[in-house]
């Protein structure tokens, strides 16, 4: 008898929980992966962003043990195996990187006083990793999402997306802002969201009708804690200490025309690249309102050229992409790269007749530096995490 294709992360999920322990799951989650449409790095300097949600899950399949310990199954990485105590969990200098993130959500929540109880997880995804798409706040909300169903206690979404970031932040070793957890539990289907990083309130707004959310993969892998992320945080936190505000979200004009000149260098551009990307995330909100695509494509494109020239986080295969991308699309859309930098995805918004276009030059044009081709996805602004029925 052959056997039905495993052909979704909940059916990946279910059979691998069954396969690994012998057990049907008795709660299913899903979190979704997240692009960035603008606003790159502005998260952590509390300014704003704009993310939506895209149709590209993490799922994890759940069932209680009597006891304190937690089994995990990684049944896209090799059927790899984890196995921890709960109250054990905040120990992860033995743990794999993909293990550390399922522990950081058990630590972070049982300091938080909720009730944290033995579990037996799988979890399976569709989300690309090391893509740019946020496959580990993905990751860390569906796994959050699961404990709470397990153990029959629920967060609101912000305070749930908090406890994402700080695992990532303490036992993952990557010092994120708070963006990519928001997106993922904040999304609503059809709408790109406004994020204000620091009083972390969110407007959805509506993406304009038959605009196309293609996210290109460059096949250029990176990892947040292995490149310069950190980095650029502390030269943002050394520009806002040299102008004399808590963070570059609060940045005037003036100010800046009267201290910006003062700072070294490079801190400078880093932190024009942040005012900038900031007041380029408003200014596309209100170009999504009135559809106005061609506008929410100059605001792209800049954006592009800003992390290129005073972030530095581009490398040229993404800056050729974003390009070739751009010239497809023309004036009425735009391409920039979108995620934490030095490789991952394009992201580019245009006509949906546009589509097969970009596809093709894309497959004829363009090759990453070890010859791989890059892939296209068509996605769909998603809903935000929760428990499946």
């Amino acid at each position: 008898m052959t056997t039905a294709p495993e052909t979704t992360p909940r059916e990946r999920a279910a059979r691998g929980l069954l396969r690994a322990f012998g057990i049907e799951a008795q709660r299913v989650a899903r979190a979704p992966a997240r692009v960035n449409l603008i606003g790159e790095h502005t998260d952590y300097n509390e300014g704003f962003a704009m993310p939506c949600a895209i149709d590209r899950d993490t799922v994890v399949a759940a069932a209680p043990r009597a006891d304190d310990i937690v089994e995990v199954l990684a049944c896209d990485l090799g059927e790899s195996r984890g196995r921890f105590r709960v109250g054990d969990a905040a120990d992860v200098s033995n743990s794999p990187q993909w293990l550390r993130y399922v522990q950081g959500m058990v630590a972070v929540l049982k300091a938080q006083g909720l009730p944290i109880g033995g579990a037996q997880l799988a979890i399976a995804g569709n989300v690309p990793q090391g893509a740019g798409l946020s496959s580990s706040a993905s990751l860390e909300l569906a796994v959050g999402q699961a404990l709470s169903a397990l153990n029959g206690w629920q967060l609101p979404p912000a305070a749930m997306a908090l406890a994402g970031q700080r695992a990532e932040n303490v036992y993952a070793g990557c010092r994120c802002g708070v963006l990519d957890q928001m997106s993922c539990a904040f999304g609503v289907a059809g709408h790109a969201l406004l994020l204000d990083c620091r009083s972390l309130d969110v407007q959805p707004i509506a993406l304009p009708a038959g605009t196309a959310v293609l996210v290109i993969d460059s096949k250029i892998q990176r990892g947040l804690v292995d490149s310069e992320y950190n980095l650029r945080r502390q030269q943002c936190e050394a520009a806002a200490a040299g102008l004399g505000v808590k963070a570059l979200r609060d940045v005037s004009d003036s100010l800046w025309s009267r201290c910006g000149g003062a700072l070294d260098g490079v801190v400078r551009r880093r932190a024009r690249h942040i005012i900038s990307d900031s007041q380029r995330c408003e200014l596309m909100a209100a170009a999504m309102q009135r559809g106005d695509l061609r506008e929410m494509g100059r605001l792209m494109r800049e954006s592009h050229w800003s992390m290129r020239d005073d972030f530095e986080i581009t490398v040229p295969a993404i800056d050729a992409l974003a390009a070739l991308v751009q010239d497809v699309v023309g004036d009425v859309g735009g391409a920039r790269m979108t995620g934490g930098g030095f490789g991952g995805c394009v992201i580019a918004l245009a006509p949906q007749d546009a589509v097969e276009d970009v596809r093709a030059a894309v497959a004829t044009s363009y090759r990453s530096p070890d010859g791989r081709k890059a892939e296209v996805h068509v996605c769909a602004a998603s809903g935000g995490a929760g428990v499946l029925a």
